[in-house]
């Protein structure tokens, strides 16, 4: 029996708007994950003076919802400041596609999140959070909860693969329990520096491969 798609849903997976990579963009985020089914990857332009998002693109990897409310997310966000964009909801994504069937709408939420993630990241990168915190060992873990194990489709924290977490004033040293020569150790070790390189106070990310 065929999910009860609307028809601007539909639409908007077929010729999906701002779809693509931004080079160089002032702050990117990525949430989901291929070996779950879903993963968006959001960049944004943001006007240094206004604050306002100048441009916004995204690449999908999912279902025809997953593509639909990364598109539309990207609409509803072009134009807006950061603080406008951060008001934008899971619900409001659904209302502008004509509803979503309930088993998706984890892709509007996907959608939103990656969004806030990526407002998060811009005002990492140029100070302008408003409760400045200390990096801790649980916002470290946090953010590596991000981070796939591509061996079990899940990500490096729930998969038991982090040994430790060591912060050394602005350093991060991350222990991972796998081989040195693992065929996805490059790319686990890449993707921990990517989400770990916007905390204001790191300046050195460590991370170390050291099977059990």
């Amino acid at each position: 029996m065929p999910l009860p798609y609307s028809e601007k849903l539909l639409e908007y997976f077929k010729h999906p708007k701002n779809v693509g990579k931004i080079e160089n963009p002032d702050a990117k985020a990525k949430e989901g994950s291929p070996a779950c089914g879903d993963m968006v990857t959001l960049y944004l332009k943001v006007d240094e003076k206004t604050k306002r998002i100048t441009e916004i693109k995204f690449e999908s990897f999912g279902c025809a919802s997953n593509i639909a409310t990364g598109s539309i997310i990207t609409e509803l966000a072009k134009g807006r400041t950061l603080e406008e964009a951060k008001e934008i909801t899971w619900e409001d994504a659904s209302k502008e596609l004509g509803g979503l069937p309930p088993i998706k709408v984890h892709c509007s939420v996907l959608a939103v999140d990656v969004l806030r993630a990526a407002i998060e990241d811009y005002e990492e990168k140029h100070g302008l959070m408003k409760d400045k915190e200390r990096t801790t060992k649980e916002i470290v873990l946090k953010r590596l909860k991000h981070v796939m194990n591509p061996i079990a489709g899940l990500d490096i924290v729930r998969t038991n693969i982090v040994k430790s977490v060591t912060i050394e004033e602005d350093t991060v040293k991350v222990a991972i329990a796998l081989e040195r020569d693992h065929q996805f150790a490059s790319n686990i070790k890449e993707e921990v520096i990517e989400r770990l390189g916007g905390l204001w106070d790191i300046e050195k990310i460590e991370v170390g491969f050291e099977k059990e």
